[in-house]
Formats: C-alpha cells, structure tokens, sequence
C-alpha cells in the first residue's frame, strides 16, 4: 500500500508506517458510542458553589499563588479565522452587490461599532481613495468586505482570531484577544514572584505576527500590570496528523500521487500541554474573552475554581499518602467516600472488594491528573456537554462528551443528550504532578477510543478525516475531573463576525 515516496514522507512527519496502518483501520471499524448513566446536572456531577465557597476558594487559591505553586496560562490559538467570516466570504462569492441577508445587513449597518472599523477605513481608502461611508453610499460593499477579508487589505481571511482586533479600551485603543488573553492572566494567573506565564499554540506562518504583537504591548502592559510576562509558543506537532481516506477507506491522495494528510484537531494539542512544566495550567480558548470592564466575574470564578481545584490535590495527595503507609479498613471507606462523593466515580463492584483490591483500586484512581472544568447553563451553543459515562472498567466518572460519540440510534441516549442543563465552555484549571511532585505523562491518561471520523471535501473531493481524541474530551478521559457551575456570563464566544456587535465585546 505504501511506496517509497510515501514512507519518506511519513517518516519526514515522524509517522511510522505502523500508524498509519492504525489510522486505516480505525476508519474501517469506526469509535465505539460511549455508554452514559446519566447527564451531569447540579447535585449530579456538577457543584453549584454558595457565596461562602467562592470566598474560601478564592482564598486558598491567593494562598497558592504566594506559596511555590507554578502557574501557566494555555491558550490553543493556532487556527485560522476564517470559519468566522463564512457569511461574508460566501458574500463577496455571491455576484451580489448589496446586502440581503439579515448577517449581511447586520454587518454593514453596524460596521462602525467593530474595534478593526478604524484600521479598515484606513485600508479602503488606500486601496479605492474612498473612506467606508462614500464606499456605501456608493454601493461598494463587496469591496468593503474583500478589503476586511483579502491579504491587500486586512487580510482577516486568513488570521488566527489572536491576532484580530476584538474590542476597543477604555483608552480609546483597540485590543486584539492575544491582549485580552495577556490582561487576563495578569488578573488571576500571576505567581509569586509576580511572574505571568502564558503559552500560546500557534501555526508556524503567524509566529513572526504574534512575535510582532508582544513586542510592542508586553512593555507597556508590564507597567500597567506590575508583572513580568514569560509568554512562549509552540506549533502543533506533524506527527499528530493524520491521513485522510477516500470513502471506500483507501488513502487519498492529491494531483501527485501524494499521501494527504490533515491537522488532526485540537486534541493533538495534547502532545503541546504534556510538555509544559508547571503545577497548574489553566486552558481557556482563545476567542471567549470581554473587554476590561466586563471581566470581573470571569476573573472571580478563574480564582475560584483554582482554589477548588487546589483543595481537591490537596486531599488526594493526603489519601495517597494513607494508601502509601497502609490503609485501615476504615480508611479505605473514607477514601471510597471522597471517590464517589468529591470526584463523583463510582463503581458498584466495590462493595465485593477485599482490602487488598479496594486499596489498589483507589490508588488507580487517585494518582491521575486532575481538571476542574467550569459548566455553563445550556442556552444552545454548539459543542460537549458534561456527563457521566462508563469506563473500561465498571466505573462512570464525569465526562465531556461531544454528541458524536453518543449513539444516535439509541433513543435513551439521544433523550439523555437532550436533556442536559449544562454546556462546557472550555474552562479548565488543571493539576499536572501526581502527589510526589513528579510531572504525568498526560498521554498515558488519553481514551484512544474517542476519536472521531468527518466528511471533508478537498479540491471538489469528498474524503474523511480523522479527528484525535478531544484535548477536553477523549485526550482526558482518565483524569480526575470535577464539574463545577460558572455564570453564563464567564463565557462569551466569538465564533462569527457578527458576534462582536454583542454587548460583551462592545
């Protein structure tokens, strides 16, 4: 199947010929459907924290912060914006020259209100002599548009979403949500030393962008903030591509005979996050961010949740210490209790262990890395939503599903991901050492199992791909994972344009 074009080619990837035989035959035999017991609500998998709890939590977060504990911001921002400007592209592809569609006529009627109004005025009257409102009044919206969107303009096409500008400051400036993400982590991830560590995911085009952009604002926010910035980047790694198949499951490939190969999702990243050095790392995207002013609650429940997510390291590393000397019978029943009632995993087979098989079941459980993930009222944005599904071995443990790992022929599946209440919003605070202080390699907690396979099209071509295990969702299934309640107003997404014209990013 494979020639010797092909071998250098993965071998230039650092792909064995091995994997790709894996990857053929997992499109051949597709990913299991995951089996739920139940939908995580409140008082089922998911904390809701009283008053009292933020401000215990938060204080045992500040603690931390003073007392040696390593911090890191994680921001996965590598990928293009241009599913952001869909609507727009198709525009400027329609052979329209006015708009009619309520996106359309949203966009040009509100125009002014984005924070890139000003540099893209500037780039429609260099490029056509014309400011925007003599290109309206003229009737020359696509030319607005290709402006925003083409490289002779602003080029936003073809940008990560780091790098475009999101929001105006009370300054009278102009952020784009890379600052957004900086200022953040001057508010809730500095270290004792009042060091900022951030580390951004980026593709390799745009680092001399991202390089540009920190040079000139990392100063000036460095005074501001009183903190020193350590931001670092990586790229996502070729090896965690993977090949992309015609749909009778042989490899595609392109006009030259070559093997094609496709970015295999935000759960390569895994590989990027299993490299960084600190105790915490908190892992938020890229696009859900507000202004200064709006942030006082995202900050709030990030100090909270650390806090929590500190309190529950704490008493693992004090169970596992009890396991390490020899645990009572009774022991072990406190310990069970924390299992099930802490970290919500539950295994009826315990009731019929023995001493002996409870202690190393607990243990198994217990030394893992641990993410306490904010969960957000469900009001109808697409993605994963919390649950409680089964693992290999008997036990249910919460979970981040995405609806295609949940059997859609399965009518008490489908009614259970109906049902849910709450969203996850890509809020995570991370602990990466086990109890001893040693580093876990994150990749031996990955469920190779939940992948996924899509339709594409490439040049015209239908072909499918294959999707990693999901960072927040296979790629940390047997982490310890604890759902806990965040305002709704914590999460403010900006997956098109026209989500710039809400209230929270104006």
């Amino acid at each position: 199947m494979l020639n010797e074009n092909d071998l250098q080619l993965i071998e230039n990837k650092g792909i064995t010929a091995s994997q790709i035989d894996e990857q053929i035959n997992r499109f051949e035999k597709g990913f299991p459907h995951l089996r739920i017991h139940s939908v995580a609500t409140v008082g089922n998998g998911i904390m809701r924290l009283g008053e009292k709890d933020i401000n215990h939590y938060i204080k045992l977060w500040r603690q931390a912060q003073q007392h040696g504990t390593t911090i890191e911001k994680f921001v996965p921002a590598s990928g293009a914006a241009s599913r952001m400007f869909k609507n727009i592209f198709a525009f400027t592809t329609s052979g329209k020259t006015t708009p009619e569609t309520d996106f359309e006529k949203q966009y040009f009627d509100n125009i002014n209100h984005f924070a890139f109004y000003p540099e893209l005025n500037r780039a429609c009257d260099k490029l056509y002599k014309a400011t925007i409102p003599q290109l309206i009044q003229d009737g020359k919206y696509v030319e607005i548009a290709k402006t925003m969107l083409e490289s002779n303009g602003l080029n936003y096409g073809s940008l990560p979403k780091a790098l475009l500008l999101f929001h105006r400051t009370a300054g009278g400036g102009m952020h784009t949500s890379l600052e957004e993400h900086l200022e953040e982590g001057a508010q809730y991830a500095v270290g004792g030393k009042r060091e900022v560590n951030i580390h951004f995911t980026v593709s390799p085009e745009h680092r001399k962008d991202f390089d540009k952009i920190l040079k000139a604002k990392l100063p000036a926010m460095e005074m501001v903030w009183g903190v020193k910035y350590n931001v670092t980047m990586s790229e996502q790694k070729q090896s965690t591509d993977t090949i992309a198949v015609n749909l009778d499951n042989t490899p595609y490939r392109d006009n030259e005979g070559n093997l094609f190969f496709r970015p295999a999702g935000h759960g390569a990243l895994i590989e990027n996050l299993n490299e960084r050095d600190a105790h915490v790392v908190f892992i938020k995207n890229i696009d859900n961010v507000v202004p200064l002013r709006l942030r006082n609650a995202t900050v709030r429940y990030k100090k909270a949740i650390g806090g929590y997510l500190i309190d529950v390291q704490r008493a693992i590393t004090r169970h596992l210490a009890t396991l390490d000397k020899g645990a009572s019978a009774s022991e072990l029943k406190g310990i069970l209790k924390f299992v099930e009632n802490r970290l919500c995993t539950r295994n009826d087979a315990t009731a019929s262990m023995d001493d002996k098989q409870l202690a190393e079941y607990l243990r198994n459980k217990l030394n893992r890395p641990i993410r306490v993930c904010g969960m957000v009222l469900n009001e109808g944005e697409p993605g994963g939503g919390p649950y409680l599904a089964y693992n290999s071995d008997g036990s249910y443990s919460p979970q981040i599903l995405e609806a295609a790992q949940i059997d859609e022929n399965d009518p008490a599946a489908v009614e259970l991901m109906k049902s849910g209440t709450h969203f996850n919003p890509v809020d995570l605070v991370c602990y990466l050492r086990d109890y001893k202080g040693n580093k876990f390699d994150l990749k031996q907690f990955v469920d190779k199992e939940t992948g996924l396979i899509s339709m594409k099209s490439t040049g015209g071509v239908d072909i499918k791909a294959l999707e990693l295990p999901g960072l927040w969702n296979g790629s940390m299934s047997d982490w310890n994972t604890v759902f806990i309640e965040v305002p709704i107003d914590t999460f403010n997404p900006v997956k098109t344009v026209n989500d710039l014209l809400r209230p929270q990013h104006q």
